[in-house]
């Protein structure tokens, strides 16, 4: 009988986030381990299955580095890259998209479909969903070209919206057009957080392999629970914030920036985290927001 109270305990504590956030959008960043290990990804396609269930809009994004630097090897093609970007030549900008829209993107649809949901694949191609422009890197002075690496240059927000009037679920991979109809491989940290912002999303949940932000980043105690927006960009002036973290929390600010009411950086590797950080007092990981006056 304990166990039945504390399940029905849990369930009220739930309660006003459902209330809350009904009706909201929520956008997910979800990479790391959680595409990895199956158990956890079966759990993320449950969560965000309840999500739409209790009436949040979730909005999925999703990169897939592991799964194309399977493909590149099975055809025998090394994996370049250079300043933490993927070079991405023809036949590998062809291998990407036809991994993250393809297999990686159709599995996402599918695990969600499979619990009940109403997904829907994306990539950024369709409906001009996510217009690029060319990404150049700089040494120094110089300007490095990696090929068909693109940034963000808009989001189509309207597309994802009338989907979301329909019930769906959209799950977006993260290959972007120009207006020539050129194809870039995009930082799916970057898309997710475009996409976070053109939405006005009442949460962008960025998914990692990470508890949260970390001072230290050898000392799990050290996490930061909550982070002022222009606290964050002194940690990366001094550097606390740094290498692989860099481009996650420049993805939430740039999301802060186009609108998005607060971000979250949550340990992918923890059981049900996205409801743990949706539907809980305590929630979890860290939350960057603009004014210490937003808590939850």
């Amino acid at each position: 009988m304990q166990k039945q109270i504390e399940k029905a305990e849990m369930l009220v504590e739930a309660l006003p986030y459902i209330k809350k956030f009904a009706g909201k959008t929520v956008v997910v960043k979800y990479g790391g381990n959680a595409m990895i290990n199956d158990e956890i990804k079966d759990q993320v396609m449950k969560d965000i299955v309840l999500m739409k269930y209790v009436g949040v809009n979730p909005v999925i994004v999703h990169g897939g580095g592991p799964a194309i630097n399977s493909m590149l090897a099975k055809i025998g093609k090394e994996a370049e890259f250079k300043m933490g970007n993927r070079v991405t030549d023809e036949e590998t900008m062809e291998i990407v998209e036809m991994v993250l829209s393809g297999k990686v993107n159709k599995g996402i649809v599918a695990g969600i479909n499979r619990h009940g949901g109403k997904a829907i694949g994306l990539s950024g191609k369709d409906g001009n969903l996510i217009l690029a422009r060319k990404k150049y890197l700089m040494d120094g002075k110089e300007k490095v070209d990696i090929g068909f690496v693109g940034e963000v240059k808009k989001i189509n927000a309207s597309i994802i919206e009338d989907l979301q009037k329909d019930g769906f679920i959209p799950v977006i991979s993260t290959v972007g057009v120009d207006e020539d109809g050129n194809t870039y491989n995009i930082n799916a940290d970057y898309v997710a957080g475009a996409i976070a912002g053109a939405l006005n999303a009442d949460k962008f949940l960025f998914m990692t392999d990470v508890p949260g932000l970390l001072r230290d980043i050898n000392d799990p105690s050290s996490k930061i629970s909550v982070l002022k927006y222009n606290e964050a960009k002194d940690l990366i002036e001094d550097g606390t914030i740094s290498g692989g973290m860099l481009p996650k929390i420049d993805a939430c600010m740039t999301a802060l920036d186009a609108g998005a009411e607060n971000v979250h950086i949550i340990d992918g590797r923890v059981k049900h985290t996205i409801l743990l950080e949706l539907f809980t007092d305590s929630g979890i990981g860290t939350m960057i927001v603009k004014d210490y006056r937003i808590v939850r």
